[in-house]
């Protein structure tokens, strides 16, 4: 039984490849040394950087200023792009895609999904239907760092099941989408989990625009969240409270065949599930039935990312973001990612060479943060001081 198997894993994509339909494989094997001047906010070991650690004062100095070294391959990355027969009229394709990045720290090295997804094309429109890039994340147009943080926390970073339709008028398109969370997920009482968002029963609602002329992309998004954070106060009383929120982006990218530098700015409230500053807090607690009322906490975030050449690649990432507080006073607890972060500013070049199917990089990502305290009662983050951690990255590429 198992040679048979084994028989039918090494025949299975020869098969496939004689028909009209099937799937081919691709991806890269990749491998990231790094080494970074200060402790950080980050995931899988490090490797995922968003910004670096307060101080934290102990006899000696700053424990958060001891600097780290690691080496990882768990970017390495397996697509299978899949084309089927057509169904009702439409041209049917399809993607599962995978990596070893793990679903959480101590899973580390382990297989995790990225994507999964049948599209439907019928020309004039299109239907999405399965797990890909949210609606935010705005996948022709994002930052091209070698860093795997793909210039998080400056821009949307998240994907999530989700059925998306777009019209195709020309060059110009527009979609909606509503969708769940899965492995990214708010934040709450309980946690990071998508509980909150099922909840409420809504998914998360967005409207897209995007005009692409071949040369000039302009994109923009609207995006609608509820979540109930919990059903039962401390009392024994339902609690149905919601934190509804709003999120806007858009994105300008110019490109031709050796060149691109993109443009992406965004104005949103809680944020957190985007891997990115934001979140919300409680504004009062009812005495008798201890219920929560909630204000989402607002942020910006800005970012231009540019790159030249073809063998020898040069780039730049700029980004920065700020936490601008809330729009009602805060009474209560704050369920938020860097909550006494005031901004956080980044400067990144980066140096590729490729030839072939392979790739040598290395990139130079200054991230500085300054935390503070909570001026005022809703939340604006003041008498601030700035960390910095600097991180040397170097990336060896193979794709296939």
């Amino acid at each position: 039984m198992k040679k048979f198997t084994v028989l039918l894993l090494i025949i299975f994509p020869y098969i496939l490849s004689a028909q009209d339909w099937g799937i081919k494989f691709n991806g890269f094997v990749k491998t990231d040394a790094m080494f970074d001047t200060r402790q950080n906010e980050a995931a899988r070991e490090g490797h995922f950087l968003l910004f670096p650690l307060d101080e934290k004062q102990v006899e000696g100095g700053d424990v958060n200023e001891t600097m780290n070294f690691n080496m990882l391959s768990i970017q390495t990355r397996i697509t299978g792009k899949i084309t089927a027969p057509d169904f009702l009229g439409a041209k049917t394709t399809g993607m599962i895609e995978g990596a070893f990045f793990g679903h959480t720290n101590p899973d580390i090295n382990g297989f995790r999904l990225r994507h999964a997804f049948v599209n439907l094309d019928w020309g004039t429109s299109e239907l999405l239907i399965g797990q890909y890039w949210a609606p935010l994340f705005i996948d022709e147009a994002f930052a091209k760092s070698i860093s795997f943080n793909t210039g998080t926390p400056f821009q949307p970073f998240s994907r999530n099941p989700q059925i998306r339709y777009t019209i195709k008028v020309d060059k110009f398109h527009v979609n909606v989408a509503a969708y769940s969370e899965r492995d990214f997920a708010s934040k709450g009482p309980d946690g990071e989990t998508s509980t909150y968002l099922r909840n409420a029963v809504l998914p998360v609602l967005n409207l897209g625009l995007k005009y692409n002329t071949g040369s000039m992309l302009f994109a923009v998004n609207a995006n609608y969240k509820s979540i109930r954070p919990r059903l039962l106060t401390e009392k024994n009383h339902i609690d149905e409270n919601k934190v509804n929120a709003m999120t806007f982006n858009g994105a300008i990218k110019y490109y031709v065949e050796d060149f691109f530098v993109t443009l992406q700015g965004l104005y949103g409230q809680n944020t957190s599930a985007l891997t990115m500053l934001g979140g919300y807090a409680i504004t009062a607690i009812d005495e008798e039935t201890g219920m929560w009322e909630y204000t989402p906490l607002n942020t910006f975030s800005g970012f231009i990312d540019m790159e030249y050449g073809k063998v020898w690649k040069i780039g730049f990432l700029g980004g920065y973001t700020q936490n601008l507080g809330a729009d009602e006073n805060i009474r209560g607890t704050v369920y938020a990612r860097g909550a006494n972060i005031n901004n956080v500013l980044r400067i990144s070049p980066r140096l590729s060479y490729r030839t072939g199917m392979t790739q040598f990089s290395t990139e130079v990502e200054m991230t500085q943060a300054a935390y503070g305290t909570r001026a005022t009662s809703k939340g604006v983050i003041e008498n601030t001081h700035d960390v910095m951690n600097i991180r040397v990255l170097l990336a060896a590429i193979l794709y296939f």
